[in-house]
């Protein structure tokens, strides 16, 4: 545009647009109006793609403006040189700003812009008369996307090379970066190539760790930085290999995502963390019960070795069953999130190793309350049968098996490995409907076989929640269960829910008045109402206290 005209926003412009049909659906020569304030859409000829620009992107477009009579009075293209601002920042009049996000890389659209979203009752002399409405024939021809990462102003992310992947990396991974810092003036503060840090540890400033989250493996972007994302009120000091950044200063920075190392939390507790030092293949992880052989670097704290196993000349890889405590609970549970041929690091508490004893290992003792590190490769694995590869017969005889190796684990007080074992066998059976009339009554049996014995390992880990839908799955199956209302009731006994306790314990004694378990429940019941009584008199008996204090006063 001419350079004493440039299309300047308007003045006292509202900002509170309807933009709900912003990006609908428009036809080549269709006109549609954009919102509610008049704007007006006519497209000219298709965009690529899907994407729209946003705010804050840099825009590049080719236009010619008009007066409804057909009078020119700017054109990019007679000038020859595209016409470059920032979207959404008032750089532009309204009209643009709002018409321009609705468009594709080079679509041509005729935007027809009524004079409140041009320049108002006064117009702009002389090219511009009062009231007018204009008429913009506008080609996008490409944008570079520049975000508000932290939607606040304080951090314009500037795409300068476009990374690979899908993926961002997340506060616990080791990211790899290029970066050079520079005050506005120019002056360069700190510049760095093969820089590691955790993400939320942080480097430099804060402005680095938000913005690396946000970005791809190879993308390279400048980012805008102000002083609360940088060195803020204080600044920064000159170092040895760094310069000083003086009080609220603003910083460019230069920042390139080379690579990172994924970093999770094998256990909810984060006492389990895998660092991925080489990703697998595929998509296909173990599962339990799978057959694993694994390369195996044991180490203490202090870096001293205390197993080996598969790294030397001749030597098999280890072999393990997985969930069979075959090894420490912390492996066991961090090789089932591998793929093969990653190569993992493992940080694994005492609780997932050896615990508080010493343990005597093949090359070294690990003392008791020892933190281990495992660096591990997972060169093969055998999953175990799914149940979609197995026939009906096969899937009967699976959940049998699953519930005997679940009754066995109850019998030694391992109640929550018991539970997956019992959750597995009615996974194996639980879509019946392809079975013959004998196999649904086997899958019958089971499920509720199943169901009752998860029920009670529930109860033992006081997850009274899951233990009552348990049982009420059970007795969704057979109505007049004795074990099932036994079961709910201790339920909800614990969950203070003593009516409902009431009900399933005198409808298990209508069938069973013999029952011994079912009897001593109901004696644990009426204890445990007398207590709530007294609770509640001495409850009332307080608060009534207080009001007649407050009467009398």
């Amino acid at each position: 545009m001419d350079e004493d005209f440039d299309i300047p926003a308007a003045a006292d412009m509202a900002d509170d647009l309807d933009l709900s049909d912003a990006t609908v659906a428009i036809k080549v020569g269709e006109e549609k109006e954009i919102g509610n304030q008049g704007l007006k859409k006519k497209l000219l000829k298709e965009g690529e793609g899907w994407e729209f620009p946003d705010n804050g992107d840099e825009v590049e477009v080719h236009y010619t403006g008009t007066l409804l009579d057909g009078t020119q009075f700017d054109s990019s293209r007679d000038r020859g040189t595209p016409f470059k601002f920032t979207l959404g920042q008032g750089q532009v009049i309204k009209g643009w700003d709002l018409g321009i996000k609705t468009m594709k890389k080079n679509e041509k659209a005729l935007f027809t812009i009524p004079p409140d979203l041009a320049y108002g009752e006064s117009g702009s002399p002389p090219t511009i008369p009062p009231s007018a409405t204009l008429q913009f024939d506008v080609e996008l021809l490409s944008w570079t996307s520049v975000k508000d990462i932290c939607k606040d102003g304080g951090i314009f992310k500037k795409i300068l090379t476009q990374g690979d992947k899908w993926d961002n990396p997340k506060d616990l991974d080791e990211v790899l970066v290029n970066f050079e810092a520079k005050l506005d003036d120019g002056t360069l503060v700190a510049k760095a190539d093969g820089v590691e840090f955790t993400i939320g540890d942080g480097y430099f400033c804060p402005a680095l760790a938000k913005a690396v989250k946000t970005m791809k493996i190879g993308e390279k972007a400048l980012l805008t930085v102000k002083p609360q994302y940088g060195f803020g009120e204080k600044g920064k000091p000159a170092s040895s290999n760094e310069g000083a950044v003086p009080p609220n200063a603003s910083l460019d920075i230069t920042l390139e995502l080379v690579s990172w190392k994924t970093v999770s939390e094998v256990t909810p507790d984060k006492k389990v963390i895998k660092k991925i030092l080489k990703e697998g293949e595929g998509y296909e992880k173990p599962n339990d019960g799978s057959i694993v052989k694994v390369k195996l670097i044991g180490k203490l704290g202090d870096g001293k070795i205390f197993l080996r196993k598969g790294h030397d000349d001749g030597e098999e890889p280890l072999e393990f069953k997985t969930d069979e405590e075959q090894v420490i609970d912390g492996l066991d549970k961090a090789v089932v999130t591998m793929k093969k041929g990653e190569i993992a690091l493992l940080t694994i508490a005492p609780e997932y190793a050896f615990g508080s004893s010493e343990s005597q290992q093949d090359l070294a003792v690990v003392p008791p309350n020892s933190t281990v590190y495992y660096e591990v490769e997972l060169v093969a694995f055998d999953k175990e049968k799914e149940s979609w590869e197995m026939n009906n017969q096969e899937k009967v005889e699976a959940a049998g098996k699953k519930k005997e190796e679940g009754n066995v684990l109850f019998k030694s007080g391992k109640f929550a490995r018991a539970s997956k074992r019992y959750e597995k066998a009615v996974k194996f059976i639980e879509y019946d409907s392809s079975f013959s009339e004998e196999e649904k009554k086997q899958a019958k049996a089971l499920k509720v076989a199943c169901n009752l014995n998860n029920a009670a390992c529930k109860l033992k880990l006081k997850l009274y929640n899951e233990a009552e839908k348990l049982c009420t799955k059970v007795l969704e199956l057979e109505s007049s269960n004795v074990k099932a209302l036994y079961r709910r009731a201790q339920a909800y006994i614990e969950l203070a829910d003593l009516d409902l306790a009431e009900f399933d314990i005198k409808k298990a004694l209508d069938i069973d008045p013999n029952n011994r378990d079912v009897k001593l429940e109901y004696k644990t019941l009426k204890e445990k109402v007398k207590e709530y009584n007294k609770k509640d008199a001495k409850f009332y008996g307080n608060m009534f206290a207080k009001m007649k204090k407050i009467e009398s006063a």
